[in-house]
């Protein structure tokens, strides 16, 4: 009977590295660039009370996203995010506040409340909800590239390292142009859109790929990270 997890295999496995099993390439500038070329922008959207606005509000709102939807020509992806609230930080702000407090009371008070929200969270499942719009742009292949193409920018290698950086600038323009739209279309329902930053993306990609150690870890300077390629 064949051996599926041989001593050998489980070698290799462990030192090669996991990155070449996703599909991204490198955060860049704001943008997520996937290993085949094509780029991804993301905005971090706010919630709205749907239940508390009025019946015209409302309707005003779903017509307002019907019209966004179908003034797109470009597909989007809408990404819910739930986590399990991590009140640590906030506990050990508690803390602190605890022991610098003089008054004896005041003290007790704090202490009590501490207790009171540790406890909460131990027997509530309580969960942070985030929301995200992928907007996403595939640059057209250059179909008249070939062997000898490849050969001359082997030979320049300066001149291929511009044409690539043009190359992303002139897609990243493009892909803002849809951002700008999108944008456009959401503000008139009434949410809120943040572009995430370079670090952002980084923090986010991680936590999506280790749920496990979710707010356990604080990542370094996104110009310090070292991408295995």
């Amino acid at each position: 009977m064949e051996i599926l997890h041989s001593k050998k295999m489980s070698q290799e496995v462990s030192t090669s590295s996991t990155q070449k099993y996703l599909d991204v390439k490198e955060v860049k500038e704001d943008v997520i660039i996937l290993k085949n070329g094509s780029m991804r922008f993301i905005l971090a959207v706010s919630a709205i009370n749907f239940d508390l606005k009025s019946s015209e509000e409302q309707e005003a709102i779903i017509n307002n996203y019907k019209d966004f939807i179908n003034s797109l020509d470009f597909p989007i992806q809408i990404i819910i995010s739930s986590r399990k609230l991590n009140m640590q930080n906030y506990l050990d702000y508690l803390d602190s506040r605890e022991k610098e407090q003089p008054n004896e009371l005041l003290r007790f008070q704090i202490f009590e409340y501490k207790k009171f929200i540790d406890q909460l969270v131990k027997v509530s499942n309580i969960m942070e909800k985030n929301f995200y719009i992928v907007i996403p742009f595939s640059p057209i292949e250059n179909k008249e590239g070939g062997f000898f193409s490849n050969l001359l920018s082997l030979k320049n290698p300066q001149k291929n390292i511009l044409e690539k950086r043009e190359n992303f600038e002139t897609y990243k323009n493009q892909l803002i142009q849809r951002v700008d739209l999108v944008k456009i279309g959401l503000s008139r329902i009434g949410v809120k859109l943040i572009p995430l930053k370079t670090k952002d993306l980084i923090e986010l990609l991680f936590d999506s790929y280790n749920p496990e150690v979710y707010n356990t870890v604080e990542l370094k300077d996104p110009n310090k990270l070292e991408f295995i390629k």
